[in-house]
């Protein structure tokens, strides 16, 4: 088969390697759509990650074409989306059900070979099926709308809260999504901050009101949301960016008593000086942090939970593409996301 084989940092070939040979209780996906993660950039170009050689990608869906010896022999040619953790099933977590906190992990694409490839072994128990009215290009994007569905359900909101997004890559842009399907279809509680003028076209064509997205590039945050909410501040901030400044301002812009949502990775060291230390005490901050997303297998986790809205076309991932390329021509994908070349949000690897 063909696949996208990491060799070392900055050293990934698109090259013939064996198909996966399958353990008991697994299957084998013939990969239809796969999504690049901003986490694949770094771990491609930067930082590398556990072993090589290594195929990397984590969102991504297909189609079941062989099963393993113990595997429901009913998957075969079931649709089918993939939760890429794959927990221990030992640790407390995982005996409580919280495997997105498993001590002792894999993870497919960064820990055992991933979606960029055309077929990838997957444990039948990380398989979510599709319904037919699920592209699997939306399919490969569930991965990262459980990711922001696990950040809102860590909230419990009023009637009366206003909502600050801050961050409008991929996963603050579901995000947002996910917010106004709740508030169906309504912006009036939402506040959003971004940095480019492809982020708010974007988000326009959401449905957002320009008075209600902040640029803060030309615009003093801080200032902007007292000055649309009479002073008060946020009630809550979802901090979708990871950097120590954007952290700082959402300390500084939520009200007394307000919550901040920590969903973006860090992109440096964090630290915080005193007097911002003395605001989260003072005004009795939260700061809630959250990881990656619920999958148990239950009607009520996040994968469930996104899979339900996706299929009654509460929200519309697939306008978030803003690139397809073919297998073999991803790693221009790649470049586009490494350089930032070009604008760009969701970009779909496509094998159908």
């Amino acid at each position: 088969m063909k696949a996208w084989v990491l060799h070392g940092i900055n050293d990934l070939r698109y090259e013939t390697v064996e198909k996966p040979t399958l353990s008991n209780d697994e299957v084998l996906v013939a990969v239809k759509a796969a999504g690049i993660c901003g986490s694949d950039i770094p771990r491609i170009y930067r930082t590398g990650t556990y072993s090589y050689p290594l195929i990397p990608g984590h969102e991504f869906a297909g189609v079941v074409v062989d099963c393993g010896e113990v595997v429901d022999k009913s998957l075969k040619d079931a649709r089918v989306g993939v939760f890429p953790l794959i927990p221990c099933g030992e640790c407390r977590p995982c005996r409580n059900r919280q495997y997105e906190m498993c001590r002792n992990y894999s993870y497919l694409g960064s820990r055992r070979d991933g979606g960029f490839a055309e077929y990838v072994a997957v444990p039948a128990k990380n398989l979510i099926r599709l319904p037919d009215n699920v592209t699997f290009e939306e399919a490969a994007m569930l991965e990262p709308m459980a990711v922001a569905v696990h950040a809102i359900r860590h909230v419990t909101f009023s009637d009366t809260d206003t909502i600050v997004v801050c961050g409008l890559g991929t996963i603050g842009l579901l995000v947002l999504m996910f917010l106004m399907e709740k508030e169906n279809g309504s912006s009036q509680r939402i506040l959003v901050v971004g940095n480019k003028d492809f982020q708010w076209r974007t988000v326009e064509q959401m449905g957002l009101q320009q008075e209600r997205y902040c640029d803060s590039r030309k615009q003093d945050v801080h200032k902007w949301v007292m000055e649309r909410t009479n002073g008060k501040g946020a009630d809550v901030f979802f901090e979708c960016v990871g950097k120590n400044e954007t952290l700082v301002q959402a300390v500084g812009t939520v009200a007394p008593a307000g919550r901040i949502v920590l969903v973006g990775n860090p992109s440096s060291d964090m630290t915080l000086e005193k007097n911002v230390y003395w605001k989260l005490l003072r005004n009795q901050i939260t700061v809630k942090g959250t990881w990656n997303s619920s999958f148990a297998r239950e009607a009520d986790d996040d994968w469930h939970y996104a899979l339900d809205k996706l299929s009654g076309k509460r929200v519309t991932p697939a306008a978030l593409i803003t690139h397809r390329f073919a297998l073999g021509d991803l790693e221009r994908g790649f470049q586009i996301m490494l350089n930032k070349e070009e604008d760009y949000c969701k970009v779909m690897g496509v094998l159908e």
